[in-house]
């Protein structure tokens, strides 16, 4: 099953990194969180992925080039000029098509513009900014079982700041960085047929409002509760907050060996 990873917009709200590179380059633990984000689904097996460019997509394509070299052996013949990469035991078995979809082009319009690569089979979506220990072979059990057209893993969102109970002026409780007790909203690792795309509009269309509001209606959007660790990348401190976890040594996503 092919895996859309959406990687074009602009990351305003991290703007401290995305003014010289697009958000999925944004590094955790000195690799970008794009890499990590595919090192999820490859660890279940999912192992071919279409990455939806937009703004700075050259330095992505730059990356991959540069990746694919540096993690095999080379060959360099000067007096031709040519390069030879040789696979070696260290070389990663993934497929990654890097697909223009537009600098401005929205979150629905870039699935519109992917339309040739998934009119024929369900695929996998998700965002280039998030990551979770989602077990993506239960997902896709569950997605298959219920038999309608999308699926959308809801997860608890986590808390940006501490939490106070106050009596008083004196502090009762105060607890940090606890997930919410209540509500669901969406983490991204969507599971879709086809048929989805016929819910874009346009190039304009957002994928979160006209289309899932519409499957709702229809009764073909279907949630996956997902109960353990799930972190978007939104800020600066939730940036820190993803590199401390991984300096740990017990980041929660890491679920490849």
């Amino acid at each position: 099953m092919k895996t859309v990873i959406l990687a074009g917009g602009l990351g305003s709200r991290l703007s401290e990194e995305t003014t010289i590179r697009p958000k999925p380059l944004v590094e955790v633990g000195q690799m970008p969180i794009l890499w990590h984000i595919m090192n999820i689904y490859a660890a279940f097996g999912e192992k071919e992925f279409i990455v939806a460019l937009g703004y700075r997509g050259d330095l992505i394509k730059d990356f991959f080039e540069r990746f694919h070299k540096l993690s095999s052996d080379l060959t360099f013949r000067f007096d031709s000029g040519q390069t030879v990469v040789h696979s070696t035991s260290k070389t990663l078995d993934w497929t990654v098509h890097l697909v223009d979809t537009g600098s401005k082009t929205m979150t629905g319009g870039r699935l519109m513009r992917l339309v040739d690569w998934l009119k024929d089979d369900s695929f996998m979506l998700t965002y280039g900014d998030g990551v979770a220990n989602v077990d993506i072979a239960e997902l896709k059990a569950f997605h298959k079982r219920h038999g309608k057209l999308a699926t959308v893993t809801a997860a608890r969102p986590p808390a940006r700041f501490g939490s106070m109970s106050i009596e008083g002026d004196r502090v009762e409780k105060f607890a940090e960085k606890h997930h919410a007790d209540e509500g669901w909203i969406n983490a991204g690792f969507f599971v879709l047929e086809p048929k989805v795309l016929d819910f874009i509009d346009s190039e304009d269309t957002i994928w979160e409002r006209g289309p899932m509001e519409r499957l709702a209606e229809a009764g073909q959007l279907m949630a996956y509760r997902h109960s353990g660790f799930w972190q978007p990348m939104d800020t600066l401190r939730e940036k820190e907050y993803l590199n401390d976890l991984w300096a740990s040594g017990q980041a929660p996503w890491k679920v490849w060996r």
